[in-house]
C-alpha cells in the first residue's frame, strides 16, 4: 500500500514536472531554438503557440523574428580624393537561420560585433575608392533645384552617387551574413561629415560663395534698379515736353484768339480803342505817388491834355 502512494506520488510529481517544464508558448514574432546541455538541437521553432520539449535537460532560446537595427559607430574614413569624412551608417536585419545564428555568434552582442566588422569593412572599402561627390550627392541630384547656377558645378559629374553607393555596400556585405544565419535587409549612410580640421574651412568656403552669389544678385538689382529708373525718367520727360508742347500750343491759339480781338476792335473804331488802351496804361503806370515829366505835345499825354 506504501509502495503504490509512493509509485502514485511519483507519477503526479513527474506530471506536474511535464507540464510545468516540459511546455514553453511561444510568442508572435519570436522564434525558439531548443537546446540540450547547451548546444541546439533539432529545427528552431516558428509557429506561434504551446510546444514540447523534454523537461529539466532542455532549454529553450527565444529570438526575435521581427525586423532588428544596426547602428554603427561614425568613422573617419578617407575618399579616393584624400579628403577625411566622418560616416555614420544604419542598417537593417532580421535572424534568417535561427540554429545557424545560434552556433555562428551565440546572441545579439555576438551579431553587433560580426555585423560591425561586415558592414563597416564594406563600408570603408566602398568610401576608399570613391571621391567625396558621389558620397554626398544622390544619382538624380539637379543643381538647378539648389538655387546654384549650373556654371558653378561644372565638370562635378555624378557616376553612381550615394544611393547606388548604398547599393553597392549592401551587396558586399549581405554576401557575407548569411553564413552567420542573419540576411541583411538593406544599408543607409545615415550622416557625412567633414571632420573638425576640414569643417571649418569648407564653411568659410559655402561663406564665400554665398556672398558671392549675394552680390551678383545685388548687382542685378542695381542693375534692373537702373533701367527702370531709366524708363520713368524718359516717360517723364516725354510727358513734361508733351505737356510743355501741348501748353505752348494752347497759349499760341490763345495769343492769336487775343490778337484777334484786338484786330477786330481796332478796326471797329480805332479813335475808342486808342482812348481804351491808353486808360488801361495809365491805370498801371501812375499810382499815388508817382510824378511824370513829359512834354505837353507827348502822345502818352494826348487824352489827359486838353480835360
Amino acid at each position: 500500500m506504501k509502495v503504490g502512494k509512493t509509485a502514485l506520488l511519483f507519477v503526479v510529481l513527474a506530471a506536474a514536472l511535464v507540464v510545468w517544464d516540459g511546455f514553453f508558448v511561444l510568442p508572435e514574432g519570436q522564434q525558439a531554438v531548443v537546446t540540450q546541455l547547451g548546444a541546439p538541437v533539432g529545427e528552431p521553432v516558428t509557429k506561434a503557440g504551446a510546444h514540447f520539449k523534454m523537461p529539466i535537460i532542455q532549454k529553450v532560446r527565444y529570438l526575435e523574428k521581427r525586423i532588428l537595427i544596426w547602428d554603427g559607430k561614425p568613422n573617419q574614413i578617407p575618399t579616393s580624393d584624400k579628403t577625411f569624412i566622418f560616416v555614420d551608417t544604419t542598417a537593417r536585419w532580421r535572424i534568417k537561420d535561427a540554429m545557424v545564428f545560434m552556433q555562428a555568434v551565440r546572441d545579439y552582442a555576438g551579431a553587433q560585433l560580426v555585423l560591425d566588422d561586415i558592414i563597416d569593412s564594406s563600408v570603408r572599402d566602398t568610401v576608399n575608392k570613391n571621391d567625396l561627390i558621389e558620397i554626398v550627392r544622390s544619382s538624380d541630384w539637379d543643381v538647378s533645384l539648389m538655387g546654384v547656377r549650373r556654371e558653378s558645378t561644372k565638370g562635378e559629374v555624378v557616376a553612381l552617387g550615394r544611393d547606388k553607393l548604398e547599393e553597392v555596400i549592401f551587396k558586399n556585405a549581405s554576401e557575407v551574413t548569411p553564413k552567420y544565419g542573419i540576411e541583411l535587409i538593406d544599408v543607409m549612410f545615415k550622416r557625412v561629415n567633414y571632420i573638425e580640421s576640414v569643417r571649418n574651412k569648407v564653411y568659410e568656403r559655402m561663406i564665400s560663395e554665398r556672398k558671392r552669389i549675394a552680390a551678383e544678385k545685388r548687382s542685378m538689382g542695381e542693375g534692373e534698379k537702373a533701367e527702370i529708373l531709366g524708363k520713368l525718367d524718359r516717360e517723364l520727360k516725354d510727358i513734361t515736353s508733351g505737356a510743355e508742347r501741348e501748353a505752348e500750343e494752347i497759349k499760341g491759339r490763345a495769343d492769336a484768339k487775343a490778337a484777334k480781338i484786338y484786330a477786330d476792335a481796332y478796326s471797329r473804331d480805332e479813335e475808342f480803342y486808342s482812348f481804351y488802351k491808353s486808360m488801361q496804361n495809365y491805370e498801371k503806370a501812375l499810382g499815388s505817388n508817382t510824378r511824370f515829366v513829359i512834354s505837353s505835345d507827348s502822345e502818352f499825354y494826348k487824352y489827359i491834355g486838353d480835360k
